[in-house]
């Protein structure tokens, strides 16, 4: 009974996954649409509350986004759930594009994609649009929004900025004099068993893979991808951009090093070649970044059959997402109870501020970046970009059009150019 009954919702998780194309960067764009104005889980406030509490999170904030949208709805069961219906259908395609890149050449399909960069700023843009009227109301919060988006702008590649201006945001309306209300909600008690899980699961891996290792066991490098993976989900701050180059370290620099050949260590490793196609594709398909890991998996277990790959990306989803569900559920509910403090509750007019700003510094990053990608005579994707970024925000915020259709008519249009290109 308790699976029924939540069942529209985790259907509505799954609608999100197979359509949240752009990174995290256009994940809360997405999610207003769905969970927000069409389902009524959450409310604007909250929405900008929980993504701007995770920002400030290692791991993949769009994950932990969408687990807090469960956890207020059905509790920690729901949250779990709804994070594996979420990873499901990305993991399952980069495991599969890892597969089929060890046997066939399957790069060139890539241009078949292109038009979802535009479609997925359009996206960013819409909910921008529409978080703005919530959002911003008094003269600091519009200046605080308007900084911010030059300060993201400006800064977008380093993983300080976000967590960095959020905080300025927050102590600056923390001055202040608003009210705090009796009303609402208690928060939630905390559960300190997640952090416990975390703490062991962090410590076990490290050992087991170093002993692994050591003593040259048969699944050494099953015990050293989920601890690798584990690492990243732990430790990284801002995002896919952030775990790519972190991952391109771990699996093609560092098999190079002198250290390792020193030692004559048998790594996880993979080719500059095979890192950068799996990094195009997790690019060009919905859902988190961080599903990076399920192609990396599969690659680096490449020799020892697809079996063996089906399970290394296994291994590699599950390390890579669960710090990610262990951290936010920890600290959730100790963020609601110092939101009881006025310091606390009075910045969060300045951190709904600074989202919004950060989703505007986003769109002109992000539309700056593809032009700058666009080849000198490729006269089709200039003319391309500035009609579908327009109709994908005119599309979604207008006409309240849902985006799968919106994604797959890209789809549709960039393989129409492809083939006759």
């Amino acid at each position: 009974m308790y699976l029924l009954r939540h069942i529209p919702f985790l259907r509505a998780v799954f609608n999100y996954s197979i359509t949240a194309f752009g990174g995290p960067q256009v994940a809360v764009a997405l999610m207003q649409n769905r969970f927000v104005q069409k389902r009524k889980d959450v409310t604007s406030e909250e929405l900008l509350e929980y993504n701007a509490f995770c920002q400030l999170l290692p791991g993949a904030s769009s994950t932990q986004t969408i687990t807090l949208i469960a956890y207020k709805r059905g509790g920690t069961s729901l949250a779990f759930l709804a994070l594996l219906v979420w990873i499901l259908p990305a993991t399952i395609l980069m495991t599969s594009l890892a597969i089929i890149t060890t046997h066939f050449e399957l790069t060139s399909g890539l241009k078949s994609f292109v038009l979802l960069q535009p479609m997925a700023i359009g996206f960013l843009a819409s909910a921008g649009l529409l978080l703005y009227k919530k959002a911003i109301k008094s003269t600091i919060t519009f200046f605080i929004f308007l900084a911010t988006a030059i300060l993201t702008y400006v800064g977008f590649k380093t993983p300080w900025t976000i967590p960095i201006v959020i905080v300025l945001a927050g102590i600056i309306t923390n001055f202040s004099g608003k009210r705090i209300p009796n009303d609402g909600p208690p928060p939630k008690k905390v559960k300190w068993s997640g952090l416990f899980i975390f703490l062991s699961l962090f410590i076990c891996a490290g050992f087991l893979s170093e002993q692994a290792t050591r003593q040259n066991w048969e699944y050494r490098k099953a015990f050293n991808l989920f601890e690798n993976n584990y690492r990243f989900g732990s430790l990284v701050f801002g995002g896919g951009d952030v775990l790519i180059p972190m991952m391109y370290e771990q699996y093609v620099t560092r098999p190079k090093s002198n250290v390792v050949k020193k030692n004559k260590r048998d790594v996880l490793k993979l080719t500059s070649s095979e890192f950068l196609t799996g990094s195009g594709f997790v690019r060009a398909i919905p859902g988190p970044i961080f599903s990076i890991a399920s192609y990396t998996g599969a690659v680096a277990l490449k020799e020892m059959g697809i079996p063996a790959q089906i399970l290394g990306a296994v291994i590699a989803s599950m390390g890579v997402f669960l710090p990610s569900f262990f951290i936010v559920l920890f600290l959730f509910p100790l963020w609601q109870k110092l939101k009881k403090y006025a310091v606390f509750y009075r910045s969060l007019e300045g951190i709904y501020a600074s989202i919004v700003g950060i989703m505007l510094g986003a769109t002109f990053y992000l539309s700056m970046d593809v032009v700058m990608q666009l080849q000198a005579g490729d006269a089709i994707h200039w003319i391309s970009f500035p009609i579908v970024f327009l109709a994908s925000t005119y599309l979604l915020y207008y006409q309240k059009l849902a985006p799968q259709w919106i994604a797959l008519s890209c789809v549709f249009m960039g393989t129409i150019f492809y083939l006759f290109s």
